[in-house]
């Protein structure tokens, strides 16, 4: 009979363990970055951030976490706010199922955990929201009990430590890693070496802490498929928007609740179909309005993501765009010093910071697109 195969970690005895605790901790301790998140214990700051660093890197998310605390610094605060305050606080950060999930969760923490932050495993796992991930983090963070913590860079720095991609070993790895001692800093620390040194190309194993036990180093065999998760195949969409202006205000379109960017407030327009010209979808989407649609102005393009989506939006000017009513509550027209109050999607953002009203006045600067199509 042929031997059982040894798990991963069969293979790699205590003292390797051991070994890399120890050396990933004091890297961590000379090495890691100042981030406010860091200076406190406070489990609830604790989990905005966790949620926030879904799908967002540390850079993006700062001055949103620090936004975020200051309008909202305590579950109770959170969950007296209106949503919309809360998504509008959001606003560019995207994933605003995030924010909507953080409201949810502190409604639930107030009716039945007394407002605090339950410090148990599978109590957090039952929040709108919390994964696997986040209650880790959690746990060996905010309340120093010995549990992983599995992010994308996590997973990157052990797939190539033990030169496995498979999500059981790197479970098992993790698990048995992390430190009894100092959970939450040894899950950081595993983390930070993913997002400084570790990257996805170009690793930069001379100031590794862990080169001289990684099998990737020693190998010199960096496996492509080590890195993000495929997901659905990428889709190109054209989405073209129509900025309309009057008397300082510029309008806006609130999208239904149910679907892509639920309830958020947007600059009008949206996605082209097949074999339809950009004024026909223009016209489409301004339905209702009581004018035919006809743009003037292209004052330029955006480039912007939606998971799987790579969008490409022509935003158009509409000077003197005359409108007698409103046809529903879903419209509205806006001062440009009054947006901050809105959630607005991250694509309206880039739109709005690309238009400049006096830059208009100077037409040669854009193209005329009466003809186009």
């Amino acid at each position: 009979m042929r031997p059982k195969p040894r798990s991963i970690l069969e293979m790699n005895p205590a003292s390797k363990i051991n070994q890399i605790r120890r050396r990933l901790l004091r890297w961590y301790d000379k090495n890691r970055r100042a981030l406010p998140w860091r200076d406190t214990q406070d489990p609830y700051a604790i989990w905005v951030i966790e949620t926030m660093l879904q799908q967002t890197q540390v850079k993006t998310a700062l001055p949103y976490y620090l936004r975020f605390l200051t309008a909202f610094p305590t579950i109770s605060s959170l969950d007296r706010a209106p949503l919309n305050r809360v998504l509008a606080l959001w606003s560019g950060l995207g994933y605003y199922r995030r924010a909507q999930n953080l409201k949810k969760a502190a409604r639930k923490i107030m009716r039945e955990h007394k407002g605090k932050l339950p410090q148990d495993y599978h109590a957090l796992l039952t929040l709108p929201g919390v994964g696997p991930y986040t209650a880790g983090a959690v746990m060996s963070i905010a309340f120093n009990q010995p549990f992983p913590a599995l992010d994308g860079n996590t997973r990157r720095v052990l797939a190539r430590s033990f030169n496995t991609n498979r999500e059981k070993d790197l479970q098992e790895i993790d698990k048995r890693l992390v430190s009894p001692s100092r959970p939450g800093d040894f899950n950081q620390a595993l983390m930070e070496l993913g997002a400084t040194i570790c990257h996805f190309r170009d690793p930069t194993c001379p100031a590794c802490p862990l080169a001289s036990t990684c099998i990737a180093k020693s190998s010199g065999i960096f496996p492509s498929q080590i890195g993000p998760a495929r997901g659905r195949k990428v889709k190109n969409i054209e989405w073209p928007l129509a900025l309309i202006q009057n008397n300082g205000k510029i309008l806006l379109h609130r999208r239904d609740q149910n679907g892509l960017l639920e309830g958020l407030w947007e600059i009008p327009g949206g996605e082209r179909k097949a074999r339809e010209t950009v004024k026909a979808t223009l016209a489409r989407h301004l339905k209702g309005l009581g004018q035919r649609a006809r743009p003037v102005f292209e004052i330029g393009e955006i480039r912007h993501s939606i998971t799987y989506r790579r969008i490409r939006a022509s935003l158009f000017f509409f000077p003197g765009y005359r409108i007698s009513h409103l046809p529903n509550p879903d419209w509205r027209w806006v001062a440009i010093s009054s947006l901050r109050r809105y959630p607005l999607s991250s694509l309206s953002l880039k739109a709005i910071k690309l238009y400049r009203p006096r830059a208009l006045k100077r037409r040669d600067r854009y193209n005329l697109i009466v003809n186009s199509s």
